[in-house]
């Protein structure tokens, strides 16, 4: 097992913590610190999830109401796939604490924007900036954990940090079901917690060594030399089928928050509380799984857990696609929460396997784009699917696919040649 100090110190004379050794006291605050910014990504679109109805009712005088609602939520997706590879650049060049202290401050502010705008454009606007901040967010945070970890150490992290955003979700998702039966704008309240997290990543969040180290290097290479030329064509492949699947699953992910408050109107389960509930419950089971993501990557390997993910969550739009009860949807909910768990810790630990210590802001970037243009096209996709097909066959035809991706990994994890040449 690689330790966690494997960052090669800097000298005395600059005043950086060392990545792989911080001090005792820093090193849990530090921790604590960035696993609570993790929490902060489930925010970026789905607590207002339960506020959709009422938002659609509020401007349902607009055309495409239906459609421009659901972009309310998706939208700040489109500016996170747009900007987080520019935060990526950013981060490898200039450290990873300025971009994240000035994103933390903006995603604060702009999530907050939809108290008071009074109007669905300026709504909108406001969760455009939200996505640039949430860019910088979760490039700089999944390359901190790059930085600062390695080996299983990186898997247990990880682990624990997808159990944070699960325990958000939770308390966010829940609770902004509540929230929108009071009013819908009253979740956009809940972004204002960003502040307070603003003191402890100044105090705790140090520049890590390894950021420092590599940033003379990065300045004096050319600018025309890309990523693809430092993995070289075999690391370029995998990252690029590593970005693709990451597109697609977050496609169909993205059909829960954005799709499952309307389904279970049409199910004539109108109580938006019941939505956030739904939601909850598979973020809930998604802390169990994600919580022993390290073990399940130790037994299964890379492909072994992308299979076990993908099946889960096919599995669970199966089951949606049948569900005429509100039970049968808390029990979909709950199978897919073993996917919610595994599947985003193991994509970002494959993309650090294959990031160098020069690259990591970058394939971070890179990662956190792909991820969010499957959330930003999820609507777009599935809308005209369900009013074609309607909603049960829309999430059976997204089951289906999800679980050809699950017999494809488990085939890569079977096959020794394939199993070595994606390794």
């Amino acid at each position: 097992m690689e330790t966690k100090n494997a960052l090669t110190p800097l000298p005395r004379s600059v005043s950086l913590v060392h990545a792989g050794n911080p001090s005792p006291p820093s090193h849990f605050s530090r921790n604590v610190t960035l696993l609570s910014v993790s929490t902060l990504t489930i925010m970026s679109g789905a607590t207002i999830s339960a506020s959709l109805p009422g938002i659609a009712a509020r401007f349902a005088d607009l055309p495409n109401v239906e459609l421009l609602s659901r972009l309310v939520l998706t939208l700040p997706a489109l500016f996170i796939a747009v900007f987080a590879p520019v935060a990526g650049l950013i981060i490898d060049r200039y450290g990873r604490k300025p971009l994240l202290i000035v994103t933390l401050l903006l995603f604060a502010t702009a999530g907050c924007s939809g108290l008071f705008a009074d109007s669905l454009f300026g709504l909108l606007a406001g969760r455009a900036v939200l996505g640039i901040a949430v860019g910088g967010i979760m490039t700089t945070a999944t390359a901190l954990v790059g930085d600062f970890f390695a080996g299983t150490e990186r898997d247990r992290y990880m682990g624990l940090q997808q159990a944070f955003v699960g325990i958000g979700g939770t308390i966010f998702l829940t609770g902004g079901g509540f929230m929108a039966e009071l009013h819908w704008r009253a979740p956009f309240l809940i972004y204002a917690l960003a502040f307070l997290l603003l003191p402890a990543a100044l105090a705790f969040i140090r520049e890590p060594a390894r950021s420092a180290a590599t940033r003379t290097r990065t300045r004096t290479r050319t600018r025309t030399r890309t990523a693809a030329d430092s993995l070289g064509t075999h690391g370029a492949l995998l990252l690029a089928v590593l970005l693709i699947g990451a597109v697609l699953n977050m496609v169909a992910f993205y059909m829960i928050p954005t799709q499952l408050p309307f389904y279970l109107e049409s199910l004539g389960i109108e109580a938006p509380s019941l939505a956030g509930m739904a939601i909850g419950l598979g973020q809930l089971v998604g802390i169990a799984s994600s919580l022993v993501f390290a073990r399940f990557r130790q037994m299964l390997g890379v492909m072994g857990v992308f299979a076990l993910a993908f099946g889960s969550m096919g599995a669970a739009f199966v089951l949606l696609s049948v569900a005429g009860t509100y039970a049968g949807i808390l029990l979909a909910m709950a199978v897919s929460g073993i996917g919610m768990g595994t599947i985003m810790p193991n994509f970002a630990g494959a993309a650090m396997l294959l990031a160098s210590p020069a690259l990591r802001g970058r394939i971070s970037g890179l990662l956190v784009a792909s991820i969010f243009t499957g959330q930003f096209l999820s609507p777009l996709l599935s809308q005209p699917l369900i009013a074609v097909k309607g909603y049960a066959a829309t999430y059976g035809m997204a089951g289906l696919m999800l679980l050809v991706f699950a017999f494809g990994s488990l085939a890569v994890r079977l096959s020794p040649r394939l199993r070595d040449a994606a390794t």
